[in-house]
């Protein structure tokens, strides 16, 4: 199962973590995974690369975790990964998992 934790510094998300593996196919067909981390890197690299975020970002096999502080341009980009990822785990119930915490 795929773990999803969005975080928020009250109103506003200041990051994500995500964890796991669906094993909803063979590795290379899975296309819950595809999704998922598609949708994280997308995510990330918008944040960084494209709007110049400062973020604090981890990445391994299964794993990414990004965190940076409150800003408004933050805040939208994950509010889309959220939403984006509320519609995978709604529609792969038994693969995909989604909380908040609030930091």
């Amino acid at each position: 199962m795929i773990s999803v934790t969005f975080y928020k510094n009250g109103a506003e998300f200041t990051g994500y973590e995500f964890s796991g593996h669906s094993d909803y196919a063979d590795e290379g067909y899975d296309i819950v995974c595809s999704a998922i981390s598609s949708s994280a890197y997308l995510t990330a690299n918008n944040i960084t690369d494209i709007f110049g975020i400062s973020a604090d970002v981890t990445v391994s096999d299964g794993y990414m975790k990004l965190k940076s502080e409150k800003s408004d341009n933050l805040n939208r980009l994950i509010d889309g990964l959220y939403r984006h990822t509320l519609q995978l785990a709604e529609q792969y119930q038994n693969d995909i998992i989604v909380k908040i915490s609030e930091v």
